[in-house]
């Protein structure tokens, strides 16, 4: 039995009236609330709801449902996610009362690298929607409305970024229930939104896991420090609040200070050639009721964090706090082991660096930023692919990223993109290469990783706009440093307009940001629009989109690469740019000819050892660098490198005690000072080097239909191990070394095959059965 209405979607608004609104971070959450009666004894009910804001729903007293951070972030200039809960369980014959929390969220909240606040709108509004079925079969709704009432809350001030501060003392449990006197509450005014309802397309955020503290110290006299052994981003569970008045406030960051204390210095907002900027808060606070059993826990409001500074509690116990790990609830769908523990570290840190930057999108750290930084998620999501199903959840990002492209093809560095534009010298500055890009390599990745063409279906035509942005703009300016007439190989040159190039080599100065602004990045976006190019060439074939379109995206690329060597090798075959990334992209995007290959990656090995051996790589580049070195004859190298343990290295984080990957290399220095965020994916994109390499698993069909098993051997690692669950079932690769031969076991699903291929050069056919075992003396 249901009710005949229940699949309508009635979309009616409310919002909060403010004569004033308070400056961000000091926005109260409010209390939206109604009392309905129902006729009989319901059998099932149905709750839509959404908000331009956070809400969180009660009915009868009883939080309905266990997602966060709802409705989520969006474009919301376009459009808005509802949720629907069934909420039979919760009605009553008679009287019920339906409360909603709404505060800022990202909607109005700070909001981007500068965290400015009324992104999306200077109101907070609720849409609500509950049908019900009595057992007599008569339907009833309830519809946000006029007979709302809005008061606020308990919770005084609530921002994503600068934390959440209740009075304890000021929540009434009757006000969730019926009968409550709501008379002298505010009425909300009606609303209307233009953004689309859509119903949510990937999986939501919830609160994944819990954390106790590994220590707690008093660095200073009734200053307490909980580590709880991990970065993450979520939010603290505070089990004991003291007597009533008593103030208790909570600090969180990534790092501390010399003292042992917590500092947030290096999490400031303050970028080169902007003016103003922002430090980074993440403090919550709470008054306490005096009440037995209270419990402070934050919903509107998340935070980066590893350690939480604890002021105002008197003695401090581990049973008195929580760390809750909050991010979006992916599928774990693959995993690496070694016996090496170093490795088993960098793949956990890498792990756990995703884990607190999925949170909704992928975003760039939890901490000062938290943005859809497109360029990161571009080197990133096949790595991601690998250990989560992030097929609908980065679709739904890469939506945004479709709304937010501008109508001559530009992508913008964020999504969802900021409403309004950043000041300085990065406005106006959208279109970057590597950071476009993840409209075309994205959707490829998640279609090599699930065998799916959804993502490709709906990006094809953004993705064209993108390059045809690309080819045009190298066709149509040249950099300024350029002069005399154009040679015919510059219409494929794109050396014109920004672009961030090799962020963050170990060696970046970035003082002169105008420089780095007006710097010739020709031989990256050049590069990038070679590969975008041969890209759209596989992706219109995948599609069936004609040979003509194919041919056309092979003929750009074709342009791309002769223009990349014609200005980037020299007489005799070697590079003119002598920087280890460039080298790496020349390997990886195939832009070198076969017989320069082996010079090039020579060169490459003499950069590294000139560097000490060590990594000189950026964001751009890093993801490529090991396997550059593996495939070109040099795997000892590439493991030199995954084990060096000075700076900068992948191990030096690790000797440092780093449990997530941090965004600059040098994140901590010599002397124990942070830098930038210890929260960033990008270079843990090196997990793939793990999968791929060390355990040998390496796709060679789509969804792992034809896969290819050959471990590169190095770095005294005895035994390594990884599983994929494919879309055909599970395939696990396990190889160890035991008294001198070489062992390797492979189980795969019926409908996969593969190539085995052992350190001896013998390759075996796996096509049937389901399970196989090799081995071979070393």
């Amino acid at each position: 039995m249901s009710c005949e209405c229940a699949g309508d979607l009635a979309t009616a608004w409310i919002r909060v009236a403010e004569a004033s609104p308070a400056p961000v971070g000091e926005r109260p959450v409010y209390l939206l609330r109604s009392e309905f009666t129902l006729r009989s004894m319901p059998v099932e009910g149905s709750l839509r709801i959404t908000a331009q804001g956070m809400y969180c729903a009660f009915i009868n007293g009883v939080r309905v449902g266990d997602a966060e951070l709802r409705p989520g972030f969006t474009q919301f200039e376009h459009r808005i996610e509802f949720q629907e809960y069934p909420v039979s369980h919760l009605l009553r014959e008679g009287p019920n009362a339906i409360v909603a929390q709404l505060g800022d969220g990202w909607f109005r909240g700070a909001n981007g690298i500068l965290q400015i606040p009324d992104q999306w709108g200077a109101h907070v509004a609720l849409s609500a929607q509950l049908d019900v079925t009595m057992r007599d079969g008569n339907c009833q709704r309830v519809l946000t409305g006029t007979g709302w009432r809005v008061a606020p809350s308990h919770i005084m001030a609530a921002d994503l970024f600068r934390g959440q501060r209740e009075d304890r003392r000021r929540f009434d449990r009757a006000v969730y229930l019926p009968g409550h006197d709501d008379s002298s509450w505010d009425q909300p005014l009606p609303h209307v939104v233009a953004a689309a309802l859509l119903p949510p397309s990937a999986p939501t955020v919830r609160c994944i896991e819990s954390l106790v503290p590994q220590s707690i110290t008093e660095p200073r006299p009734g200053v307490w420090v909980a580590d709880f052994g991990q970065n993450i981003n979520g939010w603290t569970r505070l089990r004991r609040l003291g007597p009533a008045g008593n103030v208790v406030t909570l600090t969180h960051g990534e790092a501390l200070d010399a003292a042992g204390d917590v500092t947030l210095t290096h999490l400031d907002v303050h970028f080169p050639g902007i003016d103003g900027g922002v430090d980074c808060h993440q403090v919550d606070q709470v008054v306490s009721a005096g009440r037995e059993g209270d419990v402070f826990e934050p919903h509107f409001t998340t935070h980066g964090f590893r350690y939480v500074r604890v002021e105002g509690l008197g003695a401090m116990h581990a049973s008195d706090i929580e760390a809750v790990v909050v991010h979006s609830d992916l599928r774990r769908i693959g995993g690496f082991d070694s016996h090496d523990e170093r490795l088993r570290w960098l793949h956990e840190a890498t792990v756990w660096s995703f884990r607190g930057n999925a949170c909704e999108i992928p975003t760039d750290c939890p901490t000062r930023e938290r943005a859809g930084w497109t360029g990161d998620w571009q080197v990133f999501a096949p790595t991601a692919a690998y250990l989560f199903d992030v097929e609908s959840w980065s679709l739904r990002w890469l939506r945004d990223v479709m709304l937010d492209q501008h109508a001559d093809g530009i992508i913008e560095h964020i999504s969802p993109a900021e409403r309004r534009p950043i000041p300085g010298p990065l406005a106006d500055t959208h279109g970057s290469a590597g950071w476009g890009d993840v409209i075309v390599s994205a959707p490829l990745d998640l279609y090599d990783a699930y065998a799916s063409t959804t993502a490709l279906a709906q990006s094809w035509d953004a993705a064209v706009r993108w390059v045809a942005y690309a080819e045009a703009s190298a066709a149509g300016a040249r950099h300024p440093s350029r002069t005399g007439p154009a040679a015919p190989h510059e219409r494929y040159l794109w050396d014109s307009r920004f672009h961030f190039g090799e962020w963050l080599e170990p060696d970046a100065d970035l003082r002169d940001f105008g420089a780095f602004m007006g710097a010739d990045k020709s031989e990256v976006a050049t590069a990038y629009l070679a590969r975008s190019a041969a890209q759209m060439a596989r992706i219109a074939d995948i599609l069936g989109k004609g040979t003509d379109i194919g041919k056309r995206y092979s003929a750009l690329a074709d342009g791309a690469r002769d223009a990349w060597q014609r200005e980037f090798i020299d007489a005799d075959g070697r590079l003119r740019v002598g920087t280890q990334a460039a080298h790496v992209r020349a390997l990886h995007f195939g832009l070198v000819p076969e017989c320069q290959r082996a010079a090039i990656a020579a060169d490459l090995v003499a950069l590294i050892r000139a560097a000490g051996t060590h990594v000189g790589t950026g964001f751009l580049s890093t993801p490529y660098l090991l396997p550059a070195l593996a495939d070109n004859g040099f795997p000892d190298v590439a493991y030199e490198l995954l084990l060096q343990d000075t700076p900068p290295s992948w191990m030096y984080m690790r000797s440092k005690g780093a449990t997530t990957i941090w965004e600059d290399w040098n994140g901590i220095d010599g002397e124990g000072i942070a830098h930038a965020s210890l929260n960033h994916y990008s270079k843990g994109a090196v997990a793939s080097f793990l999968h791929r390499y060390v355990a040998g698993l390496r796709l060679r069909a789509p969804g792992y239909r034809v896969f290819h098993v050959e471990p590169v051997m190095g770095g005294g690692i005895t035994g390594a191990s990884t599983w994929q669950d494919t879309p055909y079932g599970r395939l696990e690769v396990a190889w160890r070394v035991v008294a001198g031969r070489f062992r390797l076991e492979v189980t795969k699903p019926e409908q996969c095959r593969g190539l085995l291929v052992l350190p001896d050069g013998r390759a075996h056919a796996f096509d049937t059965g389901t399970g196989c075992k090799l081995e071979c003396a070393l």
